[in-house]
Formats: C-alpha cells, structure tokens, sequence
C-alpha cells in the first residue's frame, strides 16, 4: 500500500472552514476544543466514536460538569454530539463510555406546564448556539418560541450553573437526585429541600457498575444545591419508569427515580445562578468543598479562574505552528491527558470504595489502565510530575484497603479488561525516579500481583466483566506458571492474557532487580518469555493452546478486542526476543510490513500503539518515520466533534498522538528508553521540572514540511544522537534536542550496535 504523505499532510490544512483569530492572539487555552471526540459515529463502520464530553472543570477534577443530551449508562455518553435536545445540566462522574456513572446530580430549567422526567423535559438545542471550553460552556435552547440559555463554570468538586430566562409566570429548575430506568441492585436516593436556606441537600449511591464489583453500604454521592434566587413554590416528586408522582410542598423524597423542583416568576432575560457541591464523604464536606472552591456567586470569576489553571496547565507544552488546525487537535489532544485518574480526595480526607470508610490522605480514582500505562502515565511523568507519587500511593491505598491493586476502579473493583497495568505503571515510576511512596509496600504489591493467583483460579473461565468474582487479579495466572501459558480450555482470553501477564512481569523484574532482589528478577524476566511458548511456526502467529499442549482449533481464538494480527508484535517488553522468533530482523520487518500494508493495524484500539516505532529496532527507522505522519495525521485526528478515531479511553489516544507530535515515544515500560518517532511540528517546548525547579526542553524540526517527514540528523545539545532512541534522562537532563528534516530518508541518519 503506497501511503500518498502529501495529501494526508494536506488535508490537515483544509480542516478549518470558519475564520481563526490570528495565532499571537490566542493562547493554548484558547485552541482546546472539547467538542472533539464527542461524536457517537466512529471514522468507518464499526468504529467507535471518541467517548469523550465537553465537560468543564479544571484538570483532574473529581466532578465533570456537563450538558445531558441522554440518560447516561455503561456504553453512553452524557453528552453525545449528534443528539438534539439537552435533558438536563449533569454533575457526573463518568469517566468514559465503557464505564459507568456514579454519585450523579443533575438540574434542567424550564418554563411553562412542569414536566419532570428527562424526555418530557428536554429542550431542542442548535450546535450554532453553543460554546464549548474547559473553563466555560453555553448553549442556548428554545421552548416554544421561547429562549433559555444554560451556562456552566466550575471548580474540581463543585460547579455554578447560570440559566438565563425569558419572562415568564411559570419558570421552573428540575432537580434529579437519582435516574435508575435498568439496575440490578436497589438504590434508593435522598434528597431534602429547605425552603429558608434556599437549598436542596441530598445523596445518590448508585454505582452503575455495582454489578461487577463488591458491596459498598457506606457508598453515597452527596450533594448540596443551592440557588441565589428565592422560590415561591416547591415540590418533590418520585417515578420508577412511569410518570412521575408530585408531591406538592413536599420536602423530603426517597427512591430511585426522583428529584425536586422549584417554581418561580421571572423577568426577560433575568439569570438565576445555581451552585452544586459534591462529596463522597458527608454532606458537611460538600459544604466545606463549596466553602473552599465557589463561596461566591460571581460566575465570571469562576470561568476566569479555572481558565487561568488550564492555561498555566496546557502552557506545560507550547507548540509553534502555521496550522491553526494543528494547534487544536494538539491543545485538545493535551487536554484530554489532563482528566484522568480524577482527584478523588476532599481536602485531606478521602471516602475509599475498597474498604467502605473515610480516610485522611490524597487520593486519585478512574484509571483507565489497561490503555493508560502504554502513553498517559508516561506522559504525565513530563507533563505533570507532581501527581505521579500521589497517584501511585492512591493506587497502593487500594492495595491496602481491598487487597489487590486495581485493573480498572470505576471506583471499585469491576473485573474490566486483562492483565494488572498497575504493576507497569508502579514500576515505570519507580525507575524513573519517583519513589516519594512506600516503596516496600508498592513492590509488595506489584509482587502478589506476579505471584500469587486469585481465590480458586482453576474453577473460573475469567471473562471480562464475568458477575460475582469482585475482581480477577491474574486470572488463569495458576496456568502461565505451571505450563508458561494461559491454556485456552481452561481460561478466556488466553493468548492477550500470556503476552500481557510477560509485560508486567517484566516491569516488575527492572524493580526487583534495583531493589536487589535477584531470585524475584530471575524469575519474572523468565516468565516474561512465556509469550514464546504460543508461537505456532506453521501459523506464523501467536496462537491459543489447550491445557494438554495442543493447538486450539481457531486460530484467532485467545484475544482481546482483535485477533492475531493484534497482539503479533505485542510482547512490547522483549523486542529483540520477538525478532528471533519471528526469524530475524528481515522477517520481522517483512511481518510488520504485511501487518500495516495489509490493513491489519487499528489505530482506533490501544494494543498496537507501539507498532509503528518497531521498524527502530530492526534498523528500518524511516518507516516508522512515514508511520508518525501518517496516523498524526487527518487520518487518526481532526478539529471535528468526529476527531478521534477510537475511543479516547481517558486520554490514551491522545498521549499517544502528543508522543506523536514530540517525535519519540515510550514502548517499553519499566525503562526509561524512548524510541524516536518524527517530529510533527517545526518547535515545540517541554517545560519540565528537576530537583523541584522549572528548566525547559526545547525540539526543533528544521526544515520540516509537508514534504520534509524524514529525519536527516538529530543532535541532542549539539551531540549526535547516533541510535533512534532517547531516555527520560537525556530528556531531562537535556535542553535542545534538533531533528534535520528532508525529503527522502537518509538510510544512514542513524547507525546501530553490531
């Protein structure tokens, strides 16, 4: 397949159609488009859509303030671009569209006749009246000829809503406390108004991923909600999937369809501010998080501050280019790597969904981290390299409260997706210098994860999201030890489940091995092989075996979420052992080839993220080169709400497109090796910090062009970088680092060790 680069690198050009305010006159804030990703269609048939929403609030934040398109559930979306009414304005706590939703609050305006449920209640919106940032959302809604405008700020724990009314007798605000139309377990909300404090306080504890995970009593997701206009009428009201039952004046209400609403007078275009503060701990710390974040009612405030902390954030990385496009797909890109893991502590205290009680501390939550320990953790070591110890202690917290480190805690245990990431991504850290954690217990951890099966391992199959196991840790781990794969007849994903179990091994083996701890190094660097011992030389792939030796009849049995093309080069931890499986640099190379030219590689899907930087090591770097320009491209990424193609999964896509663009990018964790891509703008400047104090690394392309995708030379502060590869410590201890771009490759910009 003949890649044609220049109409690729073209096309990013021709994206925009609106006139762009000229690029001196924007900051990085500024380009961010929220709206990216957030469409439900994917980039071709049987794709999914980016996943993400236009949620306001500052990085990290522990609750995501948004507009309601839907009635989110695990696989939708709150906001989903081509839906055309708002149903209500969401305080939520969805990381993404596999997950769910938890401790939610929302609030919708309304004139006229009272409607409650969300789809009586929705209001037709035009995207040509809306505005979408980080800081600041609007939209403007019409009912009836009539206009309502609905406008969002917001701090980490708490938001204000401004709705602006037309005149009118009969205006109301709709609060729902909770929203269960399907769930499998009885949660029953509270929500209470009191008509002198102007306020209505209360609790929701549905978890819509309580299914997969264990019993939380204690768990809640509190709320206070308060309103600076007085109301002249009030009431509550309760429905179970039919029409709703209003409680006239009534002032409490419990169930698991329920709010309230208030009714009042109001002139044309008067605004009507509403706070929401949120908790997993008490309702007393929802109101000490208001006290702290919005203890005001100035709205413009609020949306000048959280601005100025997502521009001192996106500002971390500035980026020089022609292209205004560019700089939009590349700030959203960034700051979509700054949602997750989300704050889940409240000031010094944080309520544990592990072991169901409040703890003092800092805590992180929503790890994605199947997708995540590929390119979000290590990108977040540069970009924000004062969260990684807390979040590596958040995650030994979850160790110690409920026994095993997390797979994917939404906010629990839910037996979602393969493998213990939590162990690359402690030991990723570990080895590049961020150790302000107990590093006793954080190896303790990551051991029991290598070492240990779960409870009656060999009576399970282990599928993903299989109810009633709490969580799986290693499943089929009994089997990698004793026969040095997970057998296919006795344990579902077998094959992903062998190559994966090898990569944490090995991260944890370069811990073990620092650690002195050489019989533990030993062993795990021998298990990381075990991906050998699929290798069928009649297939040419990684196949699933059977307990008694024998392969499975079907040779694209044993994976998760693709097949064997998939996972063929998946052993991203022992490149140079996957060569020699695979019959040498020349066969390596001539498979990669047949594996992108055939069509074989999803971009839109995290496990061959590290493909394209393959051809490094087998001595082919300008292929991956033609590769870096070819999925940065229009291709993978647009400043369209269609934009990502595949599902951003809390930010992986994008770190890897951020990687992308910076022109190297880390394949292995558990070392501090980065294999050198293609530099994608011509400067870009990486504002670091070591020993605690700021110093900037700048990358320049010259020469670079829609023509010019192929590194001539590269120097690192004048001294040339003889190999495609970089480490975090040249980066951080670097200051310039200079790509010669050119038109051809030059086959001889790099020289390898015999």
């Amino acid at each position: 397949m003949k890649i044609n680069q220049k109409a690729i690198f073209s096309a990013i050009l021709l994206l925009t159609a609106l006139p762009l305010l000229k690029a001196q006159e924007k900051m990085a804030v500024d380009y961010v488009n929220p709206l990216i990703g957030t469409s439900a269609l994917g980039f071709s048939e049987g794709k999914d859509g980016g996943g993400t929403m236009p949620c306001v609030g500052p990085p990290f934040a522990m609750t995501n303030f948004v507009a309601q398109t839907r009635e989110n559930k695990i696989s939708e979306m709150p906001y989903v671009y081509e839906d055309t009414t708002i149903k209500g304005f969401m305080a939520t706590h969805q990381p993404t569209v596999w997950m769910g939703d938890y401790g939610y609050v929302s609030v919708m305006p309304q004139i006229g006749e009272l409607k409650l449920l969300p789809n009586d209640r929705a209001l037709p919106f035009s995207h040509n009246n809306e505005i979408s940032k980080p800081h600041y959302y609007a939209v403007t809604m019409k009912d009836d000829r009539k206009e309502i405008k609905g406008e969002i700020a917001a701090a980490s724990r708490c938001g204000m809503f401004q709705f602006t009314f037309p005149e009118s007798k009969e205006s109301h605000l709709i609060v729902q406390g909770i929203n269960i139309t399907e769930n499998k377990k009885d949660f029953q909300g509270y929500l209470k108004i009191d008509e002198k404090k102007g306020e209505i306080t209360g609790y929701n504890p549905e978890r819509m991923s309580s299914h997969l995970g264990p019993e939380l009593s204690n768990f809640k997701g509190f709320f206070i909600i308060q309103f600076d206009k007085p109301f002249e009428s009030f009431g509550t009201w309760n429905s179970f999937r039919t029409e709703p039952d209003i409680v006239k004046l009534g002032t409490e209400q419990y169930g698991a369809r329920m709010g309230a609403y208030i009714s009042f007078k109001t002139k044309k275009n008067e605004k009507v501010k509403v706070k929401i503060a949120t908790s997993f701990i008490s309702i007393e710390q929802a109101r000490k998080n208001l006290s702290i974040e919005i203890p005001h009612w100035d709205f413009e405030n609020l949306v000048n501050t959280t601005r100025d902390v997502w521009q001192e954030n996106l500002s971390r990385i500035e980026v020089k280019s022609t292209s205004e496009v560019q700089k939009s797909i590349f700030y959203t890109a960034l700051f979509h790597t700054m949602l997750f893991p989300r704050e889940f502590s409240e000031y010094g205290r944080y309520y544990s969904p592990f072991d169901d009680k409040i703890h003092e501390g800092v805590s992180y939550n929503d790890y994605s981290l199947w997708d995540t320990f590929r390119a979000l953790h290590p990108l977040l070591h540069f970009t924000h390299p004062e969260r990684v110890n807390p979040m590596v202690q958040s995650l030994l917290q979850m160790y110690q409260e409920g026994g095993w480190l997390p797979k994917w805690p939404n906010p629990t245990y839910t037996n979602i997706m393969i493998g213990t990431h939590a162990d690359a991504v402690i030991a990723d850290a570990y080895v590049k210098g961020f150790r302000d954690y107990d590093i006793a217990l954080a190896y303790e951890a990551v051991r029991k994860d290598a070492m240990q099966p779960p409870f009656r391992d060999t009576e399970k199959h282990w599928g993903d999201r299989d109810e009633g196991v709490l969580y799986e840790a290693r499943g089929g781990l009994t089997y990698y030890h004793s026969l040095g794969y997970v057998a296919a007849d006795r344990t579902r994903e077998s094959v992903t489940r062998t190559i994966e179990f090898g990569i944490d091994d090995f991260s944890i083996a370069q811990m073990a091995k620092d650690l002195g701890k050489t019989e533990d190094y030993d062993r795990l660097m021998g298990w990381s092989k075990n991906y050998k011992n699929l290798y069928n030389p009649e297939t040419g792939f990684l196949n699933a075996r059977l307990f008694n030796g024998d392969w499975h009849g079907n040779s694209q049995e044993g994976f998760t979420e693709g097949g064997k093309w998939t996972y063929l080069f998946g052993a991203m931890h022992d490149i140079p052992g996957m060569m020699d499986l695979y019959g040498g640099k020349a066969k390596f190379v001539q498979k990669l080839n047949e594996n992108f030219d055939g069509g074989h590689y999803r971009h839109d899907n995290e496990p061959g993220h590290h493909y394209a930087y393959l051809f490094n090591y087998a001595e082919q770097p300008w292929k991956t080169q033609e590769l870096i320009r070819k999925h940065t491209s229009a291709e993978n990424f647009r400043n369209l709400p269609l934009g990502i193609n595949g599902n951003d999964d809390c930010g992986q896509m994008s770190a890897w497109y951020v990687f992308g663009v910076m022109g190297f990018y880390p394949v292995t964790p558990g070392t501090e090796v980065f294999a050198i891509g293609a530099p994608q703008f011509p400067e870009l400047t990486l504002k670091l910090s070591k020993d605690g104090k700021s110093k900037f690394f700048k990358i320049i392309a010259n020469n670079l062009s829609e023509d010019n995708m192929y590194i001539q030379s590269m120097t690192l502060d004048g001294n040339r970088i003889k190999e495609p590869f970089i480490t975090y410590t040249q980066i951080i201890n670097g200051n310039r680092l200079v790509f010669e771009m050119g038109e051809k490759p030059n086959f001889n910009a790099f020289s390898y060790k015999p």
